[in-house]
């Protein structure tokens, strides 16, 4: 369920260590970049026709006044990613013309980090990234960059989430008796799913868990989530993407309410953001008479999900 956000993050192993942001002079090709336009609008991003100098370049080019980023956080943003080769560049995504993103600040690119960290919600922010402070000397052959190009990156910081950011609302639930019993070892940690031995319910549920006191989701909305997911079946855990000790900074997802599978696309309308929903998905309203045979979900498989909405955009 993402796009092509999650190859910007693929190889992470390649970072170089936090630096200064250079003794570039005015002069030189990577300071003479140039954004223009309003934040929240697709900027208008002037790269010189020259070859990338060796320096990073970061600028807050509009301040926000919302909470500071920090260590460990992720953010909700928009952004440009240009590949800068030889004397040339190519746009390689903008978020401006689809959705919003949310990314890791602790991703591997160590000249993004450096130009995120401490920022505020509501900047736009630039970041030159010749190649040691963004993919190194392996490059990123998933999205065409060489081990030699460097990056631009515009990016407007919409929200901030803490690795610890969960529902906050009124407690309605824990579920149990014939539904799955929901319970969280600790504020911010991941629910664990306890499945019944009865035979799962034939249509779609949803149960309010925690009622928050944002707005109601409504279809064609970016919805921003932590979930887990586990097979009523066998009781296994088939996807999470809450932080765990490999993944301390996992970030959670943004998604397009309406592009997901059924169950999400129709159970999830209406909820205050704020809320953990339980979702009990038949087959046909989860992933249908194929299954997710790499997930061990089988066409027969009822679902059970907790998905805690922490924002929407």
């Amino acid at each position: 369920m993402r796009r092509l956000a999650a190859a910007l993050l693929a190889p992470l192993a390649v970072t170089a260590a936090l630096a200064g942001c250079g003794s570039q002079t005015p002069a030189s090709p990577n300071a003479s970049v140039t954004v223009t336009g309003p934040v929240g609008k697709t900027p208008t991003v002037r790269i010189p026709a020259a070859k990338a100098s060796s320096g990073l370049v970061t600028k807050t080019l509009v301040k926000g006044h919302g909470p500071v980023l920090a260590a460990g956080d992720s953010y909700l943003a928009n952004f440009n990613v240009y590949d800068w080769h030889g004397t040339t560049h190519k746009l390689l995504f903008s978020s401006f013309t689809s959705t919003p993103e949310v990314l890791p600040l602790q991703m591997g690119l160590s000249g993004l980090q450096q130009a995120l960290s401490g920022q505020r919600v509501g900047s736009r922010v630039l970041a030159v990234l010749p190649p040691k402070y963004g993919y190194g000397a392996h490059g990123n052959p998933q999205i065409g960059v060489a081990p030699t190009d460097t990056m631009v990156w515009v990016v407007d910081l919409i929200q901030a989430f803490s690795p610890t950011a969960h529902a906050t609302g009124k407690q309605l639930s824990n579920g149990g008796g014939k539904l799955p019993t929901i319970k969280v070892a600790a504020a911010g940690g991941s629910p664990t799913i306890t499945v019944p031995k009865s035979a799962p319910p034939g249509k779609l549920v949803v149960s309010t868990l925690i009622k928050g006191t944002g707005a109601p989701v409504k279809s064609g909305q970016t919805i921003i989530v932590r979930y887990v997911g586990s097979i009523w079946r066998t009781g296994q855990v088939f996807n999470n993407n809450w932080p765990s000790a490999s993944s301390p900074t996992a970030p959670p997802n943004a998604f397009v309410l309406g592009q997901l599978i059924p169950g999400w696309n129709t159970g999830l309308v209406g909820v205050p953001v704020g809320s953990r929903v339980m979702l009990v998905v038949p087959p046909a309203e989860g992933y249908g008479k194929n299954g997710q045979k790499s997930a061990g979900i089988k066409p027969t498989d009822t679902l059970v999900f907790v998905v805690d909405i922490l924002a929407t955009a």
